[in-house]
């Protein structure tokens, strides 16, 4: 039964063939992707074990490639990315072996590199900026709206339904509480995870709504309703952000206040200011918090006097207890699995840590790269170019933003499931929309002091 996860790849495969692969790629493999869980496998002996949506990009990759490869440019990046997937699976066949080691370095390629290439080749260059967000935002809405029934009941409706199709899966991921309440955990297996999927896809909604992308001025599915009489885009908004809420995740929604504040530099008309104000927000407020929660957590588990500061206090005593262990395999780390456990300290709920510990510094190295070169690039590329209007309608500090949720989120959970595809197909993207300004901004500077998009496309683009 549990080929029933070969279903969307062979619809992904009669469309890629009878439209394009950019329409399979935005209406079968996002929606399969975000709306289907990813801890549920096709268990094939002697074989990787896709889940829904590998199986599915595998289909649309080869349609991809036969098509001529559409919009795929090479960029010097590319390697980084290219760098992070092989380190990370080399590492693990170096630990475990092929046998032991296949799924992973599957995943490495069908939630790493394929949607990299997928969203840097079919996003930008072929201008699907706006459905694709739209795709992203209408999927996360429809599974913020399912959450209300896991946060009314205690019980996940992914699992309750898809469990008999898959005996023996999915049986590590249940429901959390905190403050009486269910944590919702939807199709993404925990609820921090949830909360970094719904607080970015809460960023690219506001990116949408701030373009005025939505032309509705009232959501279709709700017109019977005699009020609120809310705008299609309020509507998107008001369900991305009730979506992050109900996961009850402190480190998302601080991740997300974080993003806001990046974001709000791009909404000013002076920048500079609002650069100003960022770095002073950083630095005499962050800073000074971070301060804080160290000492407020250092107290140890022993002395916490609160469950808050009981997990602060484990949180930290992982970094002390298990960089030791890190460091006896410091280059290429221990595997997945075989690193000596601390007593008391199972769950490694920090990303960074974590991925030392598992595939060694090359591949840290590599993945904060990724956060951090992109987010320097994307506040670059934004700095130097007009400021487009209307307000808010900048992609590189919505794109910069959804960067500072993966960096602040990740230091309290590990990212797995669709958090990893989720932020290479951002990647992907990203990489495109710099690429293509890149080589705009190069043709049309003999003749123009400032790129030809100032005024063009000017409600969403920026």
């Amino acid at each position: 039964m549990a080929s029933i996860v070969a279903i969307p790849a062979l619809l992904a495969l009669y469309f890629a063939l009878t439209r394009s692969p950019q329409f399979a790629f935005f209406s079968v493999y996002l929606p399969t992707l975000l709306l289907f869980p990813d801890y549920y496998r096709w268990v094939l002996p002697g074989l990787p074990d896709p889940t829904a949506n590998q199986a599915t990009i595998l289909v649309v990759f080869a349609v991809f490639v036969i098509r001529g490869a559409p919009g795929y440019r090479f960029s010097p990046f590319d390697l980084v990315v290219y760098g992070f997937a092989g380190v990370v699976a080399y590492s693990e066949f170096r630990a475990s072996g092929y046998n032991d080691a296949q799924n992973l370095m599957f995943t490495m390629l069908a939630s790493i590199v394929l949607p990299y290439v997928l969203a840097k080749s079919l996003v930008e260059p072929l201008g699907g900026r706006v459905i694709f967000a739209k795709k992203i935002v209408v999927c996360l809405f429809i599974v913020a709206l399912i959450c209300l029934y896991e946060a009314r009941f205690g019980v996940n409706p992914w699992q309750k339904i898809l469990s008999p199709f898959f005996p023996g899966q999915g049986l590590g991921w249940i429901i959390t509480f905190r403050w009486g309440l269910a944590r919702t955990a939807g199709p993404y297996g925990h609820a921090i995870l949830a909360g970094i999927m719904m607080v970015a896809g809460y960023r690219i909604q506001r990116w949408l709504e701030w373009s005025g992308a939505w032309t509705e001025p009232h959501h279709p599915w709700f017109r019977w309703l005699p009020w609120p009489k809310l705008s299609e885009a309020q509507i998107y908004t008001l369900g991305m952000l009730g979506g992050a809420l109900i996961t009850l995740v402190k480190g998302p929604w601080l991740a997300g206040i974080v993003a806001a504040v990046v974001v709000f530099v791009g909404r000013m008309r002076n920048r500079w200011i609002g650069v100003a104000i960022l770095l002073i927000f950083l630095f005499g407020v962050c800073l000074p918090a971070f301060i804080g929660f160290l000492q407020w957590a250092g107290v140890g588990r022993q002395h916490a006097k609160s469950d808050n500061q009981e997990t602060a206090a484990y949180r930290l005593e992982l970094v002390t207890n298990y960089m030791d262990i890190a460091k006896k395999q410091a280059v290429w780390g221990w595997g997945l699995t075989k690193w000596p456990k601390v007593p008391g300290q199972p769950s490694i709920d920090n990303y960074y840590l974590l991925l030392f510990l598992m595939h060694g510094l090359i591949a840290l190295a590599l993945f904060l790269t990724i956060l951090l070169g992109m987010i320097v690039r994307l506040i670059q590329r934004a700095m130097t170019r007009p400021n487009p209007q209307p307000l808010g309608s900048s992609l590189a500090f919505t794109l910069a933003g959804i960067y500072v949720v993966y960096l602040v989120s990740v230091a309290t959970v590990y990212m797995g499931n669709q958090t990893v595809a989720l932020l290479f197909l951002i990647t992907g993207w990203a990489e495109g929309y710099l690429q293509a300004d890149r080589e705009q901004t190069m043709e049309t500077a003999p003749t123009s002091p400032e790129p030809a998009t100032r005024y063009r496309f000017r409600r969403i683009l920026s």
